[in-house]
């Protein structure tokens, strides 16, 4: 069968990660949304989304497909039910559709004609950005299960505290130095080639993706995320880096989640609880207003390639687009649109030719290629975004 992810109703409430991305490339958890897609199905997955991400992520399409949800996150009772799909089938959940049958020739997909199939079980969705860090703790939990299931883990290396050794997962080449883990609150995985450094704190739930580096003395709370070749150092606390981003020196990062090729700058903090304790508001790109969250903890939510000064301070539900680069003393806007330059002083346009070059340097630190590709996606993303800078 050909499985093929799209991106649903809630891919404008995901901005800014969805301009760089589909929503099946979203991480939470330990995997991102495709990635467990693929590891429950046995398959792997193409994409239909955004025309100007095609390029990127191209669509295959055969005789037989079976479209999937993207915003829906996979368990065993819910790939029981896909892989079962035959044609004008679709499983629905709470009146949205989570998975249907389509044939290459079907010119249009009218559910009217279809059986459908309401799925009972209890199921994640993402349907807005602050549920990445809020549902992260299950997402890691369901995870670890799937990665770990008959599977050893590496031993714990001399000289590390542990407490709850059968929730802790090593993979081979970590490398672990005086350090404690604590898998009383939740599994902690450890990843390929990932380096913790002397007197590192860690308190599960916590995801560490391949080639990631914890610095000496850095204080993690669950349930944090950090995606492949991330950095981190001073404090964290629910908090999902998608990969490729770094936080590498002091500074409290909280209830946050952050994209890919983004730097927090030292001593940069985010508040995650405002001073009379109010429900926190939150930009949302789909209603163009701040809309409420029902959260009294909200932190920082940044767009790929975005980067942040020394001594940055972000307020209370603070959103930042792609590809800006804040800098200055006092609180910066709660909304920072993509390819913004300055901070609470005032903005100007982060023109695109230099937010490329940027990118571009970043990327190849990590031998990671800014190809034609990647331009023209930036290029998009800085055309359809210039409404909201009106500096």
């Amino acid at each position: 069968m050909n499985y093929i992810l799209f991106d649903g109703t809630v891919r404008k409430a995901l901005l800014p990660f969805t301009y760089t991305r589909p929503v099946a490339d979203i991480r939470i958890g330990i995997l991102t949304i495709r990635e467990k897609w693929e590891k429950y199905l046995g398959f792997t997955t193409t994409t239909l989304t955004e025309e100007y991400l095609e390029e990127k992520y191209p669509m295959v399409e055969l005789e037989n497909n079976v479209m999937i949800n993207a915003s829906f996150l996979p368990t065993k009772a819910l790939i029981n039910e896909v892989k079962k799909l035959k044609e004008n089938q679709a499983i629905f959940k709470n009146d949205e559709v989570v998975a249907f049958f389509t044939k290459e020739s079907q010119e249009e997909v009218n559910f009217d004609n279809y059986e459908s199939i309401d799925f009972v079980f209890d199921v994640l969705q993402i349907k807005n950005t602050w549920d990445i860090f809020l549902f992260n703790d299950q997402a890691i939990s369901d995870d670890f299960e799937l990665l770990t299931e008959g599977r050893k883990s590496q031993p714990i290396p001399e000289g590390v505290q542990y407490i709850n050794k059968a929730n802790i997962f090593i993979e081979e080449g970590a490398e672990i130095l005086f350090s404690v883990l604590n898998a009383s609150t939740g599994p902690i995985y450890i990843g390929r080639d990932t380096l913790i450094m002397e007197g590192s704190l860690i308190r599960g739930p916590f995801a560490m993706g391949q080639h990631s580096v914890l610095k000496m003395g850095s204080k993690v709370y669950g349930a944090t995320t950090l995606g492949p070749k991330c950095k981190i150092g001073g404090e964290v606390n629910n908090v999902v880096l998608f990969g490729n981003s770094s936080k590498g020196h002091e500074g409290y990062l909280g209830n946050a989640v952050i994209g890919e090729w983004c730097n927090i700058g030292a001593d940069t903090n985010n508040s995650n609880l405002k001073n009379n304790y109010a429900e926190v508001r939150l930009w949302n790109y789909e209603t163009e207003g701040f809309d409420k969250t029902g959260l009294q903890f909200c932190g920082l939510i940044m767009g790929d390639h975005s980067k942040s000064a020394i001594n940055t301070m972000f307020n209370t539900g603070t959103v930042v687009g792609v590809s800006s680069n804040i800098y200055g003393s006092n609180f910066p806007r709660n909304f920072i649109p993509s390819f913004s330059w300055g901070g609470a002083s005032g903005f100007t346009t982060y023109q695109i030719n230099k937010a490329c070059e940027t990118a571009n340097l970043v990327m190849k630190r990590k031998n990671e290629l800014f190809d034609e590709k990647e331009q023209r996606i930036l290029e998009h993303v800085f055309e359809i975004t210039k409404k909201y800078r009106n500096f």
